[in-house]
């Protein structure tokens, strides 16, 4: 952790850190909300992290969703959000080792340890909803 503190970001143009593994929203007493804390505290603006462990596949997908609407919103907040909105409703779903997600025109195929997997719903809130953002919203 201590790396990530003496990075020193602030004044950079680190607008968006985004921690992808398990448990990284969650901290001690060193650092309140773990890693994205501490990204925070180094000048990153914003950080997307987890609060519980993560599924691989719920992550990826939540992800590919995520940076798209990062793209369409003013808020990355929003942009979560939206993601969020869209694995709940199963928008986003698991088909013959692709993913499908809502404005791409064909499906993202998965890295070879996640595509033995098989149809997946990935609308339970296990796959979408440990993930929140720390910093600014915007």
């Amino acid at each position: 952790m201590l790396e990530l503190r003496q990075l020193k970001l602030n004044g950079s143009q680190e607008d968006l850190l985004v921690l992808r593994a398990c448990r990284t929203a969650l901290g001690d007493e060193q650092a309140e909300l773990g890693f994205a804390d501490l990204a925070v505290q180094s000048g990153v603006k914003t950080a997307v992290a987890s609060l519980w462990y993560v599924s691989d596949l719920g992550s990826l997908a939540l992800m590919l969703e995520f940076y798209r609407q990062v793209d369409q919103v003013l808020l990355k907040a929003e942009a979560l959000r939206q993601a969020q909105i869209a694995m709940l409703n199963g928008e986003i779903l698991l088909e013959n080792a692709q993913l499908r997600v809502p404005g791409l025109a064909s499906g993202v195929p998965l890295p070879a340890e996640l595509s033995k997997v098989g149809d997946a719903n990935l609308s339970h809130p296990y796959y979408w909803a440990a993930f929140t953002i720390v910093g600014s919203p915007w």
